[in-house]
């Protein structure tokens, strides 16, 4: 079965490295100004998930949530997190590392868009 959201090879390995620093993690992409666009990283339950986030499922073990007014622009396509040199989002973790994850993505086939729950 297809998934909302994936993880690239070197995205899952700074995740790893993540989780042994920080212990579980999460991940939020809210859509909002700056850097809210971005996926965000924190210690699971640094930030409190409301009503209108949706979990889209988890990469290396890490719940991935989106706002619901971002997940309407995505819905159609693969969320594919990778990591780039640089820095992001102040807030999100990864920053300390001289990394940022970022958000690529695909559409979905006709095949897989008829095997999720859209």
């Amino acid at each position: 079965m297809v998934e909302r959201v994936i993880a690239t090879d070197a995205a899952l390995q700074l995740i790893e490295k993540l989780k042994e620093r920080h212990g579980p993690i999460m991940f939020h992409q809210s859509g909002g100004c700056c850097d809210g666009s971005s996926p965000m990283c924190y210690p699971d339950g640094d930030l409190i998930v409301g009503n209108q986030d949706i979990l889209l499922g988890h990469i290396g073990g890490s719940p991935f949530y989106m706002h619901k007014n971002q997940y309407d622009y995505w819905k159609h396509t693969q969320i594919i997190i990778d990591v780039v040199d640089g820095r992001g989002g102040m807030f999100s973790l990864e920053g300390v590392e001289g990394k940022r994850f970022l958000s690529r993505s695909r559409a979905f086939t006709k095949e897989e868009l008829n095997d999720l729950q859209v």
